[in-house]
């Protein structure tokens, strides 16, 4: 399947745990950033309270105002009845589409009538799935992030032979969240109760790095209650391909330093103005890029192999 539509460009959700101050720092830089998509909130844990709802809407408006389309995320593990009157919450909003990262936010939406957008944990492999959500009130689908190139043409190539046109989202860069968990690893990394975890994981902006014990390579990134890749995934010299199976946006996942870079590199990649592939990284991260790739997901397609 082939598209004549421009790739655009979105920034995830922050999936660690910044200071109020940092994140208006950051949304603030984001608003000049040759970015189409923003999505809001928080979508790890319900104990990070920094930022309410309240305070998302108002950086959501400011956005709205630079010319973005902008999301608030739900949140990906629903534990209790309180996490649950936050996402009625969120659902409600009555301003911004909702990308739905659990299915009880799906139902929630469904049955109000509302759009949303589907998000990657929900685990959509198949265009009957995809058909059922449609009906449902689904605007746009993220792959999951485990998703290979060949996997993802087929799909999309069953999807336009049903009439499926809702745009397809691909996790483009940064560390691939990849497991939830009722416990938080980085409070227990300091020997603290998930309840009274003193909010440890905001010591570290871009997560808490998980080496093995023989070789010290980081292989997963600790973030309270989810575990990410420990290397960063960088498609962006998969681009152009994307573009060519249908592909209508490519995520950006925030990282505290280099997101200037980042965004400017895939504009520049969608424009066609790319230099060839090379091993270096954005920002100072190891690069993997496996899964895209149909092989194991901390590989590197540029050191590790050919093609």
């Amino acid at each position: 399947m082939s598209t004549s539509t421009p790739l655009q460009l979105s920034l995830g959700p922050v999936l660690f745990y910044w200071t109020r101050e940092r994140y208006a720092d950051f949304y603030r830089e984001a608003a000049d950033w040759p970015v189409e998509i923003v999505t809001l909130g928080e979508s790890v844990c319900s104990r990070r309270r920094d930022m309410k709802l309240d305070d998302w809407l108002g950086i959501g408006r400011e956005l709205t105002q630079s010319g973005k389309q902008v999301v608030l995320a739900s949140q990906t593990l629903i534990e209790s009845e309180a996490d649950l009157r936050d996402l009625r919450k969120l659902c409600d909003n009555g301003e911004f589409t909702v990308e739905a990262n659990d299915q009880s936010a799906v139902q929630r939406l469904a049955a109000a009538g509302l759009p949303f957008i589907a998000g990657a944990t929900l685990n959509l492999y198949n265009p009957a799935t995809l058909a059922v959500l449609a009906r449902n009130g689904m605007q746009r689908w993220q792959a999951p992030v485990e998703m290979s190139r060949d996997d993802l043409t087929r799909l999309l190539d069953d999807c336009a032979a049903q009439g499926l046109d809702q745009p397809c989202e691909v996790f483009a860069y940064g560390h691939l969240p990849l497991a939830w968990s009722s416990r938080c690893f980085t409070a227990r990394r300091h020997h603290k109760p998930k309840d009274h975890c003193r909010f440890v994981c905001q010591q570290y902006p871009q997560g808490l790095a998980l080496r093995t014990q023989d070789t010290s390579r980081e292989v997963f990134t600790l973030n309270g209650i989810q575990t990410l890749s420990g290397a960063c995934q960088d498609l962006r010299h998969e681009i152009p391909g994307m573009a060519e199976i249908g592909v209508g946006i490519a995520r950006l996942s925030p990282r505290p330093e280099g997101m200037t870079e980042v965004v400017t590199a895939f504009d520049a990649a969608r424009s066609g103005a790319l230099p060839a592939p090379d091993p270096l990284a954005l920002v100072e991260a190891e690069i993997c890029d496996g899964y895209w790739h149909g092989r194991p997901g901390m590989d590197n397609s540029r050191i590790n192999w050919r093609a």
